[in-house]
């Protein structure tokens, strides 16, 4: 049996999976149900900002200090990943690392136009429900570079990157990965 290590924590993967579905359940209430998807919009919007907090005060792996990299170090990963030679990360690689931080910026920027265009001072108004639907669209499309890129870690590093963020367990470092 292969040795694994625990590498996210509940608090990690409860937040991941309920961002996951607050975000299906406002994409897909978005023009029938205003309620629904303005609560869904709020639960969204308090994961990030519990997110953010455990990203300063949570275990190792949670931290944004473990897994921010500089653009240069996350460009030398892109290059070394288009050349299939990347190196596998026990946390979030350079990639995901900076997906993190732009999937959570975005779903923020949703959730505030969302807020925003229920006041009075933005109630109809139109550049503002258009600012709402692109970044609602374009968070659309980089969860769909997210899963993509956990798919393709997966097949290079041979390991269900899916599964580990329900179970929390990933293999164990070996010679050349990175802890």
């Amino acid at each position: 049996m292969t040795p694994t290590v625990r590498v996210w924590d509940p608090l990690i993967r409860v937040f991941h999976w309920a961002l996951v579905a607050s975000f299906a359940i406002a994409w897909i209430s978005a023009e029938e149900w205003d309620a629904v998807h303005e609560w869904a919009g709020y639960i969204a919007a308090g994961l990030v900002l519990v997110r953010v907090v455990w990203g300063l005060i949570g275990p190792g792996y949670a931290r944004f200090g473990q897994f921010l990299r500089s653009p240069r170090v996350v460009a030398v990963y892109l290059r070394e990943m288009l050349r299939h030679r990347e190196a596998r990360y026990l946390g979030h690689n350079p990639a995901g690392g900076l997906m993190i931080v732009a999937l959570m910026t975005a779903m923020l920027g949703v959730s505030l136009t969302g807020w925003l265009y229920t006041t009075d001072a933005f109630w109809g108004s139109e550049w503002m429900e258009e600012t709402h639907e692109f970044l609602a669209n374009s968070l659309l499309v980089m969860v769909g570079i997210h899963v993509a890129g956990v798919l393709l870690a997966s097949l290079r590093h041979g390991e269900n990157l899916v599964r580990s963020m329900f179970s929390g367990e990933k293999r164990a470092a070996a010679p050349g990965d990175i802890a």
